[in-house]
């Protein structure tokens, strides 16, 4: 029976006796609206450790935009039935005032991967992501924390953290969840009308196409073939396409620089923006 706590000290209470039964902690922190690639993670956190926790909280302060974090779909009674079913123990529904009884000011200064993409489209995202994942790991202390590579530069800011600060879990990456049309599975998703989603699994149709003609294009070549494959397509309002470094994030003028490339995309469908990435080698 999966347990539900509201308050930091009931959960810290109750972890506390599974660590010294000597249990071993997963963690899978979302905000909710869950889907099919959160319940991936939750049940390979299940498998690997004793007891999988899940945070639901929609976090205020990596929300540039507060109509985006107005319309953020919550379904906190569907979400715990979902998470029970996929193993989960406990799940941590803390309020706002919960997790933040003062003033947030906190700073994160985690260099040239966070200004890139994601950070120069979203200004301040990245701090408020590091603030409530930090917060995460101090009041769960788990032993690893699982988290999907859709956001993959998300994923690239949180291993820095726990690098920069000496926090000692093991971040784990975990594979792209996708619909069996190839859409990138996320909460966003259901705010899409009929006819968005329709058109929506272009995203990683164009993707897959450009990473095709690896072989035979230059980075830029690349990068511009996507550009144009989206512009074309006049349901998309693209924001970025990025051909980056999976180590630093940076932007990969020449193959050979590069031991692993992806390519990253930002756009908006409708009122919906989406992201996707692919790796290219």
């Amino acid at each position: 029976m999966i347990q539900v706590f509201n308050y930091i000290a009931d959960l810290q209470s109750y972890l506390k006796a599974k660590r010294d039964s000597g249990l071993t902690v997963g963690l899978v922190p979302t905000m909710g609206a869950l889907h099919e690639g959160h319940l991936s993670l939750m049940r390979r956190a299940k498998k690997e450790n004793d007891i999988a926790v899940a945070s639901v909280f929609v976090n205020p302060v990596q929300f540039n935009n507060p109509v985006d974090l107005e319309k953020y779909p919550r379904t906190p009674e569907r979400d715990v039935a979902l998470l029970e079913s996929a193993g989960c123990d406990a799940v941590f529904m803390p309020s706002v005032e919960e997790m933040y009884p003062a003033k947030v000011e906190d700073h994160y200064d985690f260099g040239a991967i966070e200004h890139v993409m994601e950070g120069a489209c979203r200004p301040g995202h990245f701090n408020g992501v590091a603030i409530v994942v930090r917060k995460l790991f101090e009041i769960v202390e788990p032993n690893r924390a699982y988290f999907g590579e859709k956001d993959f530069q998300q994923l690239a800011i949180i291993s820095k953290l726990v690098k920069d600060y000496n926090i000692n879990l093991e971040v784990v990456p975990c594979d792209i969840v996708r619909e069996k049309d190839g859409l990138a599975m996320s909460s966003r998703n259901m705010r899409l009308n009929a006819d968005e989603r329709a058109i929506a699994p272009m995203i990683y149709k164009v993707l897959r196409e450009t990473v095709a003609e690896y072989e035979t294009m230059s980075p830029a070549e690349m990068k511009a073939l996507a550009l144009k494959k989206y512009s074309d397509i006049k349901q998309f309002d693209v924001e970025y396409v990025e051909i980056a470094d999976e180590t630093t994030l940076q932007s990969v003028s020449d193959w050979k620089d590069s031991e692993h490339a992806r390519i990253f995309v930002a756009l908006q469908l409708g009122p919906v923006r989406l992201i996707d990435n692919l790796r290219i080698y």
